[in-house]
């Protein structure tokens, strides 16, 4: 039996839970979600649904995690042994995977643009050149695969070296150093002439642009932000320590979350309202739209490598935390040592990543339900997997872990109040599961 490790202090459990909620979802997909569902009213429902669903939801996982101090696959058989819970773990794994193998492909992508900010690649070239080229690159299917495979390397040399002194060591680095690169094209951003037009968007809400469809794409966007429902959260929850507050740690980690998605966007909307660029570009807008506006602004070329280097460390950052689930049930299951755990499953969601960057090719026959595998495995985790695994989860904590099992978790065995018990077991018992469930059923077209 392998000795299992844990995070060595409390800033270091935050850092790699945020650090796993921070990821390209808020830098690459918040923007144009935003931009697409009219500004300021989205946000403002997007961060009522985060504390309300989001952050129970995330308590839930750590809660379970911790308890059991197992990977998401053992902590359910622990928990309720002889009986079906486990296939939620087995639900949690195969929903890792599958991200995974997508994620690195677009995380690929980061690293490319990284290397053309570093070269000037993007100087002199026109908004259709750099959307030609991108389309050429991603169309080439064999490019991108020298970039995911450089990135799954450097994830998989991370999670190699451990829970504190690889997994926590590198997000105590990358999540200060994510944050004081934002910071910086934040700054930019105030010397801008569409400052106050983007700052408008984002913060002066027409209340009339909320539909039931923007509020079903804040629910999605602040459910699938921090994480839930594929495992991430409940493996690092089993590394948390015993005497760490778990409401503490969890409103740490959505207020970081949320505080990274609002300053992409004071760093971005500025910039396209200064070049006269739709905000609801969709997503497109990081790869094709801002190359092009760096280009153009005074001291673009900097600009365009620490926005690109944002996107790398983003990128990292959650895909450490999504090869960690596979890692663990690999080693704590079938008790391999963790350098065999991860070579496995590095290798194995590489290959599956190949087969992702290659479904993009104009003339390949890898698609399923007339998808190209790399779009139907981006849809399905997020229509699919990701809600029915947290919806599940929620279903447990509140119905079936035990009231007192979990006041004494969220407590630390009394040495912390939990005035809010009351009302955080009826938002897992009713109010989450509701809303998720209205997610699901909304996006297979049932509602």
């Amino acid at each position: 039996m392998h000795k299992r490790g844990s995070f060595g202090s409390r800033f270091g459990a935050i850092a790699a839970a945020a650090g796993s909620a921070i990821g390209l979802g808020n830098i690459w997909r918040y923007p144009y979600v935003v931009g697409e569902n009219g500004g300021a009213a989205f946000i403002l429902l997007y961060l009522l649904i985060v504390f309300l669903i989001g952050l129970p939801c995330l308590m839930s996982e750590f809660a379970l995690g911790r308890f059991t101090r197992k990977n998401v696959f053992g902590a359910f058989r622990k928990l309720a042994p002889k009986k079906k819970w486990y296939l939620i773990g087995v639900l949690g794994i195969v929903t890792s995977f599958v991200i995974l193998a997508f994620y690195s492909v677009v995380a690929g992508w980061t690293v490319a643009f990284l290397k053309d900010s570093l070269i000037n690649e993007f100087s002199g070239l026109s908004a259709a050149a750099i959307g030609s080229n991108f389309d050429g690159f991603v169309a080439s299917g064999w490019e991108p695969l020298l970039w995911t495979f450089l990135f799954c390397l450097i994830t998989a040399l991370i999670v190699m070296l451990g829970i504190e002194n690889g997994i926590e060591r590198y997000n105590k680095i990358m999540m200060p150093m994510l944050l004081a690169i934002l910071l910086v094209l934040c700054i930019n951003s105030f010397s801008l002439d569409g400052f106050k037009e983007g700052i408008a968007f984002l913060f002066r809400p027409d209340f009339s642009k909320i539909t039931v469809d923007v509020a079903l794409s804040a629910l999605g966007q602040a459910f699938f932000s921090l994480s839930l429902g594929m495992g991430t959260m409940m493996t690092y929850g089993s590394y948390i320590r015993r005497q760490d507050n778990l409401l503490f740690t969890s409103s740490t980690v959505a207020i970081a979350d949320l505080s990274i998605a609002i300053l992409a966007g004071i760093a971005i909307f500025p910039a396209v309202f200064s070049f006269g660029i739709e905000p609801g570009s969709g997503p497109d807008l990081v790869f094709k739209t801002l190359p092009n506006i760096f280009g153009q602004m005074t001291g673009g070329y900097l600009l365009g490598i620490l926005f690109f280097l944002l996107l790398v460390v983003a990128a990292l950052t959650s895909s450490v935390s999504i090869l960690e689930v596979l890692v663990a049930y690999c080693s704590e299951e079938l008790n391999l040592s963790r350098k065999k755990s991860v070579i496995i499953c590095a290798t194995l969601a590489f290959g599956a990543s190949v087969v992702c960057a290659l479904s993009q090719m104009p003339d390949s026959s890898l698609k399923i339900a007339g998808q190209n595998i790399f779009d139907f495995l981006d849809t399905f985790s997020s229509s699919y997997l990701m809600p029915v695994g947290g919806f599940f989860i929620v279903i447990f904590t509140g119905w079936f872990f035990g009231k007192q099992r979990l006041h004494a978790e969220l407590s630390s065995d009394g040495v912390y109040k939990v005035r809010y018990f009351n009302l955080f077991l009826f938002i897992v018992r009713y109010l989450a599961p509701i809303a998720i469930a209205f997610i699901f059923f909304s996006k297979i077209g049932i509602l």
